[in-house]
């Protein structure tokens, strides 16, 4: 199975997703940890996540896959929604709420 393949299916099989380094409990980053507290803060308390940081393959890959250069990133029931500035953007807006009201 390729990279893509792999990405397209946990992006589908899962409501809310987020290509991370580092994991929820313990981020590698502060766009990552940021990520997290964002989706904490819209009532995503255990996001599924994927450390990009465990498979170079998929690090790669999501950036292909989504066409985005930059981790953090979100995808909600199989879309990409976007990294941390957008996360932080759609939040303050409300957006993100919204976009995760019923996902879990």
């Amino acid at each position: 199975m390729s990279a893509q393949d792999k990405i397209r299916e946990t992006v589908t099989n899962h409501p809310v997703v987020l290509y991370m380094k580092g994991s929820a409990q313990f981020p590698m980053c502060g766009f990552s940890a940021s990520a997290v507290q964002i989706l904490k803060a819209s009532g995503i308390d255990k996001p599924f996540t994927v450390d990009v940081l465990q498979d170079e393959e998929i690090r790669q890959g999501i950036k292909e896959y989504a066409n985005w250069p930059t981790i953090p990133q979100l995808y909600v029931k199989g879309e990409f929604v976007g990294g941390a500035d957008i996360l932080r953007e759609m939040y303050q807006s409300g957006e993100l709420k919204a976009l995760l009201d019923g996902t879990q």
